[in-house]
């Protein structure tokens, strides 16, 4: 059973260990906690306006994250969204169900436009992000209200209709 819901204070620690250890130990990207400071500052970074950070939990444990951020300008920018390995795929659905919920609340927020960026080693995410609809983007294309992170290559847009 996945409960998903807004992130709270108490799942600071895990939140950070579920990251981290993709980032750095699945994945081998060369970041480390102090490159991500909102990370310890959740609701002042990512739950303000009509942004949000969810957590996918199994027994009480965060197995997936995923974060919006509102830019403004009815921008929405996709953050932090990770599924733990032994919780990826289609039994669990985990991913498309944050990136729903995601996009669900971003169109009852007036967004028009949700961007993301990636890395390119991360194939499994861009193939999840086509096929749900984003296309690849220049970043020079990007609007400038969207916060980069340094690491990141690979863009996306996805256009969608805000719920009235």
């Amino acid at each position: 059973m996945i409960n998903i819901q807004s992130f709270e204070n108490q799942y600071t620690d895990q939140v950070v260990d579920l990251i981290l250890t993709i980032q750095q130990k699945e994945f081998q990207v060369p970041i480390t906690i102090n490159e991500q400071q909102d990370l310890l500052d959740i609701p002042n970074f990512y739950q303000q306006k009509h942004g949000d950070f969810w957590v996918a939990l199994h027994e009480n444990q965060v197995v997936g994250s995923i974060a919006l951020i509102d830019c403004g300008e009815n921008v929405g920018a996709i953050r932090k969204m990770f599924v733990k390995k032994e919780f990826r795929g289609k039994e669990f659905g985990i991913a498309q169900k944050l990136l729903d919920l995601l996009t669900s609340e971003a169109q009852k927020a007036g967004m028009n436009n949700l961007y993301l960026g990636t890395l390119e080693r991360l194939q499994a995410a861009i193939r999840f992000y086509i096929r749900n609809g984003f296309e690849a983007i220049e970043k020079q294309n990007i609007p400038s209200v969207f916060p980069f992170m340094p690491v990141d290559t690979h863009f996306f847009e996805k256009n969608i209709h805000p719920i009235s």
